[in-house]
């Protein structure tokens, strides 16, 4: 199984914090990877990193056998990965096809005009009607095309999470990193989010990895592989069973409460 991510000896300082340290792992190709820790571990700090949107201090970072550590967030999305954010960012006054409809790589000319007519005129040509069918067809992956047609402010959290990922698939990533797809989503739309992804990546063949603050939560979400963070550290790698008998990580998940969080439930 190639790479198709390889983080070698991330470091990220903020003056005299060392935010993460000398991280190192890889994504293999149509791999389902969850990154996990508790807050303040550094997770999505290494996301902003592998992304461009943060300069590491020391290391380097590969996509695709392509050196990226100095590369910019567009340079690195034009390669095949797209990432989301924890907090969505949805045009509100726009349907949620319309949402999928703006952000694919190469949708339009080089000119201004060409743009504009493609967002006021989308039936205008052959391409554009062949990006209204994908984007039908992503709604159909993630099992909600009866949301097609209304206005992405009147939905729920937990419903702007799908469309979210649904804007990023229409870049057809080859890799994807999800910050937190499900915080602060109500349990059974938390686990269709889940079962679809799981779907998405035995259809497609592309990777995911997904960041999860929940524990017992990702445990039992079917990824293959778990990355754990902690203190800026990689804490452990391994299956699902072998994070779940891993008595540093329980430890690290522990709290003052003595209980593992459950959140999303």
């Amino acid at each position: 199984m190639r790479p198709v991510l390889k983080v070698d000896g991330l470091r990220k300082e903020f003056g005299g914090l060392v935010a993460v340290k000398d991280v190192s792992f890889e994504i293999g190709e149509g791999e389902f990877v969850g990154l996990i820790g508790p807050n303040g571990c550094g997770k999505s700090t290494t996301f902003n990193c592998i992304s461009g949107l943060l300069d590491q201090t020391a290391g380097s970072v590969e996509v695709f056998g392509h050196d990226v550590s100095m590369n910019r967030p567009d340079e690195i999305q034009k390669l095949g990965l797209t990432r989301t954010f924890q907090h969505t960012n949805l045009w509100r006054r726009m349907t949620v096809i319309e949402n999928l409809m703006v952000p694919p790589r190469k949708q339009f000319g080089s000119g201004f005009a060409e743009s504009i007519q493609a967002l006021l005129r989308p039936h205008s040509s052959t391409a554009e009607e062949e990006r209204l069918d994908k984007a039908y067809s992503v709604l159909d992956q993630l099992e909600v095309p009866h949301m097609a047609h209304n206005l992405t402010s009147e939905l729920s959290g937990g419903q702007s999470k799908l469309v979210d990922i649904g804007r990023s698939m229409m870049g057809d990533p080859q890799l994807l990193l999800l910050d937190e797809p499900v915080a602060g989503v109500a349990g059974p739309l938390a686990l269709k989010i889940f079962n679809n992804l799981r779907n998405i990546v035995d259809e497609t063949g592309i990777s995911v990895l997904i960041i999860e603050h929940n524990m017992d939560f990702i445990l039992r979400q079917g990824v293959d592989r778990i990355i754990v963070m902690n203190e800026g550290e990689i804490l452990m790698q391994g299956t699902p069973d072998e994070v779940r008998g891993n008595r540093e990580v329980i430890e690290a998940y522990l709290g003052a409460s003595g209980e593992p969080q459950e959140e999303n439930e």
